[in-house]
């Protein structure tokens, strides 16, 4: 099977340098990964700079998506480190800088972090939650707390507090550092953790005018602030992550399933794409079966109308990284091919009335008419995006006038990106389109095909809309 007919989902995948060989990313690319997702917090630039490099000799098609640690508090190393804590323990907290040693006491990386306790009577979850502390007193730059379960404490783990609102700066030195890392290497996205609000995409935003970089920014929403601020972070923001892992600490875990309809429903309605993530198959690390749970799990991010489902531990450091992106474009496709011929979604205008109009009218006739296959042309991707919304089980052919852009859309549900230079006219770019097609086997001469171009520039968005066989097209 042609790897455009596999899925319409897309898959991200984390890479690290652990395992980065071109071969290796070559053969997870043919199986149906989209995306490399480099995590910074677990490389420095050498490592980070050792996977772009191979991430580009496998194909300029696989997008490159940088993830950011942002404004998060973590545990200080110290000599008390690990620590051994047991239900009932007394536990001291102090702020950096004003750590007193003691057999029980930990640093906090943040400056202010107990006068912005919202008061008594708070948990106080580290590493993910698997140690759980009550605050039950607060002085200056210390709170005592008591253990509410037993385990192991270690330095540098997460500290997250359900229901505060911390200043914390939207970016840290190492994140402005990787900023500038990204643009010097013109990567395609930037993933920033912990999104509060607008101002924390418009921070990054400013550093990347500030060099001219065409960079989309991908707010990864793992928290409360993030899901009830989700309208103004998708004004400013190209599309969205579900960062299911914080947020599943952040708010209760019940409410997680919901949480994430919503948000992939947001995304929908304003055409971002929308990445779901954290554990969809992490018995996949140590097993190479995956759980009925996960993919049951897989299967609902899917139904939802996500765009894209993220690979995290499985395939940056897992036994299994191949047979995990087999598994997740596996029960995609499967998935997929039970889902209606089209999602039906309010019209939103992004570049004209008309083309809006033509991006819904597009996705009917290819399912009315049972056609082969979508061809759209695209400068910028919003018509494209807009196609993508009614979610067409047939493939959509993506003819991009920017290598970049063909990245771009690796992110973005049902759409096959080409790269296509610049055509004279529309007549021009029907005949190129649909002879390419031909050639690579994707479409065959009485093979009705629907095409959506633009004769008046990307401002006006798709003019024109066309519907005939591949044989009388290739000739037009």
């Amino acid at each position: 099977m042609d790897r455009a007919d596999k899925k319409r989902t897309k898959i991200v995948a984390t890479i690290s340098d652990l395992k980065c060989d071109t071969p290796f990313i070559r053969s997870l690319y043919e199986e149906g990964m989209d995306v490399v997702r480099l995590n910074t917090a677990h490389q420095d630039r050498e490592a980070t700079q050792k996977v772009i490099e191979n991430v580009r000799k496998a194909s300029y098609r696989i997008a490159l998506l940088l993830d950011t640690k942002g404004p998060e508090i973590r545990t200080v190393e110290n000599p008390q480190l690990p620590m051994e804590v047991k239900e009932g323990d007394i536990i001291y907290l102090y702020d950096k800088g004003y750590f007193v040693e003691d057999a029980y006491a930990l640093e906090v990386t943040y400056h202010n972090f107990v006068d912005e306790l919202p008061g008594l009577g708070y948990k106080v979850l580290i590493d993910d939650g698997d140690i759980e502390l009550e605050v039950k007193e607060k002085k200056e730059h210390e709170a005592v707390c008591v253990a509410l379960s037993s385990g192991t404490i270690k330095a540098k783990k997460s500290i997250n507090v359900p229901g505060a609102r911390f200043k914390l700066p939207s970016l840290s030195e190492k994140d402005r550092d990787y900023i500038h890392f990204a643009i010097e290497n013109n990567l395609d996205f930037i993933a920033h953790s912990f999104v509060r609000g607008k101002e924390d995409v418009l921070e990054i935003q400013k550093i990347l005018d500030e060099y001219n970089s065409p960079i989309k920014i991908i707010a990864k929403i793992e928290n409360r602030e993030g899901v009830d601020n989700i309208d103004e972070i998708l004004e400013v923001a190209y599309g969205m992550m579900v960062a299911r892992g914080d947020l599943a600490i952040e708010i209760p875990y019940a409410k997680i399933p919901g949480i994430q309809r919503y948000l992939i429903l947001k995304g929908n309605e304003k055409r971002k794409p929308v990445i779901v993530a954290t554990q969809m198959l992490h018995t996949m690390i140590e097993n190479p079966r995956p759980t009925r749970a996960e993919v049951t799990d897989i299967a609902s991010a899917i139904y939802s109308e996500a765009d894209a489902i993220m690979l995290s531990g499985e395939t940056a450091y897992g036994k299994y990284p191949l047979e995990s992106v087999q598994t997740m474009a596996e029960v995609a496709s499967e998935v997929e091919q039970s889902k209606e011929p089209f999602y039906e979604t309010p019209t939103v205008v992004l570049s004209s009335d008309i083309s809006a109009y033509l991006s819904k009218s597009a996705v009917k006739a290819v399912a009315r008419l049972n056609a082969k296959a979508l061809i759209v042309d695209s400068y910028s991707g919003r018509t494209i995006r807009n196609i993508a919304a009614f979610r067409s089980t047939k493939p959509v052919f993506a003819m991009c006038y920017d290598e970049r852009l063909v990245r771009e859309m690796a992110l973005v549900y049902g759409v096959n990106p080409w790269y296509l230079e610049r055509c004279q006219d529309s007549s021009e770019l029907i005949r190129h389109s649909v002879n390419a097609l031909l050639n690579a086997g994707h479409v065959s001469d009485r093979d009705r095909l629907v095409i959506v171009a633009g004769n008046f520039g990307q401002k006006h968005g798709a003019s024109f809309m066309e519907i005939s066989s591949a044989e009388n097209l290739k000739n037009y």
